[in-house]
């Protein structure tokens, strides 16, 4: 990473705002480089100093009696009791939608919920342009990127000559846990494997879904979780999944 675009990122860095990826090449990065360590924690000094300084004002005694005139205003009686009863029935069904609607949305099936995060995933990184942080179509290269990335050493397989060549891997986030996601492509078809460790004991086999015109293939063995995601149609998904799991 360069000087210019570690200063660049660096306001970013300091307010939480970065990415895994990012945030962990900008700590390598102030590791290695004098000039912006020193600049960084510069900048940290001085929004120590903002936030313990003391910036704010007493206000005037009389201001909150004068903003209180200001504002008084009239208080009418209440309707009386019928008029306000005939609002019931309304109130009570919007609070009726109301509830099923969270209830359909927190409530959604596991399954469900993972093929929206992972289809969100999937169309971010084409929309990033940040479908690879190693890119590379040696399996010996992308497999040991992860070392010290995860807490997992996910499974990593070039597979050119049957059509569905390596691209290379990024880190992700899924499932509230970061994942690997291994990059592979089907002529000009991107495909995300994601991967990440399974709950204990956990065996599942394939399941298929379709969100948003993409195709996805869930399953679980060998103490992890897989979903494989593109735009593929789901023949030639099947084919790709098989691959994996031979």
């Amino acid at each position: 990473m360069s000087c210019k675009l570690n200063q660049d990122l660096m306001d970013a860095y300091l307010d939480g705002e970065m990415d895994l990826v990012r945030s962990l090449d900008i700590e390598q990065h102030l590791k290695e480089c004098a000039v912006c360590s020193r600049a960084y924690e510069e900048r940290r000094s001085l929004i120590g100093a903002i936030k313990t300084a003391p910036l704010s004002l007493t206000a005037p005694a009389n201001l909150a009696r004068d903003i209180k005139s200001a504002l008084r205003v009239d208080v009418k009686p209440l309707a009386p009791i019928f008029a306000r009863l005939a609002w019931w029935p309304m109130t009570a069904a919007v609070l009726a939608v109301s509830s099923f609607l969270v209830v359909r949305i927190v409530g959604l099936p596991i399954d469900d919920r993972l093929s929206q995060e992972i289809v969100a995933a999937h169309v971010r990184s084409l929309m990033a342009n940040h479908l690879t942080d190693v890119q590379t179509s040696n399996q010996h290269v992308v497999k040991p990127w992860f070392n010290g990335r995860l807490d997992f050493s996910p499974t990593v397989r070039d597979f050119s000559d049957r059509g569905f060549p390596l691209a290379g891997g990024r880190l992700d986030y899924v499932n509230g846990r970061p994942a690997a996601a291994i990059v592979y492509h089907r002529a000009a078809h991107p495909i995300n494997l994601f991967i990440w460790p399974a709950a204990t004991g956990e065996t599942r086999s394939e399941k298929v879904f379709t969100r948003q015109g993409y195709h996805l293939i869930r399953w679980s063995e060998g103490g992890m979780t897989y979903w494989a995601v593109s735009d593929l149609n789901e023949h030639e998904l099947k084919d790709f999944v098989d691959l994996i799991n031979k």
